[in-house]
């Protein structure tokens, strides 16, 4: 399998995460001060204001954080778990419009990948995702919530549907597809009934490999694909 990363922006987005990490801890920690030290109205409301402002940076901090600021990140874990897939694979970090691409005969998947922990159930009765367990601190302080992922990655693939399009004007490629990827060792993931193919990390290359056996596609296209593609990592 072939890699092709964009070193340049990971490394742009690490430095964004820290500096608002560090902002997000300056500005709660002024809040705190002036809630203390300033027995006014006004002084209560300024320390509202940078409690909100605080938390909003704190935010912040965790979506790049998780992303591009911890070793090993998503595209490190991703990278390591799809090793050994033939050379016919190119796997594409913040090289396209979506964060991860693998681009092979199993066809175009947008790899969406999630940090959280616990059980990860999908309930389609409901249409609703749960998360259940993992650590409580991490929950609130290090961790996005789960939210809606399918409608996330939903607006991913009209992304790179429209990419496609651009680049392939002809229209031959086979359709992208996505998969959402919870690349913590510590989770568990219950969604057989979710739209869109969800599972834990370690199942993903061979969920790949069955999908190449079972849907093969044009080997042809996928190599003008790859070709229209940038083949050098960015420094």
């Amino acid at each position: 399998m072939k890699i092709v990363s964009n070193y340049k922006l990971v490394r742009r987005n690490k430095k964004i995460g820290n500096y608002t990490t560090i902002a997000s801890l300056v500005t709660l920690g002024l809040g705190l001060y002036i809630s203390f030290s300033a027995q006014t109205s006004e002084g209560f409301t300024w320390s509202l204001v940078c409690l909100i402002i605080g938390f909003l940076l704190s935010q912040v901090g965790i979506f790049f954080g998780n992303r591009w600021g911890r070793s090993p990140r998503p595209d490190e874990l991703l990278t390591k778990e799809l090793k050994g897939l033939d050379d016919k694979y190119t796997l594409y970090h913040y090289i396209t419009p979506v964060s991860h691409l693998l681009v092979g005969p199993a066809g175009i998947w947008l790899l969406a990948p999630y940090t959280q922990t616990g059980k990860i159930t999908f309930q389609k009765d409901k249409n609703r995702w749960a998360q259940k367990g993992g650590n409580l601190y991490m929950k609130l302080f290090a961790q996005e919530g789960l939210g809606r992922p399918d409608q996330e990655v939903a607006t991913s693939l009209v992304d790179l549907k429209k990419f496609i399009a651009k680049v392939d004007p002809i229209q031959g490629l086979p359709q992208p597809q996505a998969a959402l990827v919870f690349v913590n060792p510590k989770v568990e993931v219950d969604a057989q009934n979710a739209t869109i193919p969800t599972l834990a990390l370690e199942k993903l290359k061979d969920f790949l490999r069955r999908q190449a056996k079972e849907t093969p596609v044009a080997i042809d296209s996928i190599r003008i694909f790859q070709q229209l593609l940038p083949t050098e990592t960015i420094e």
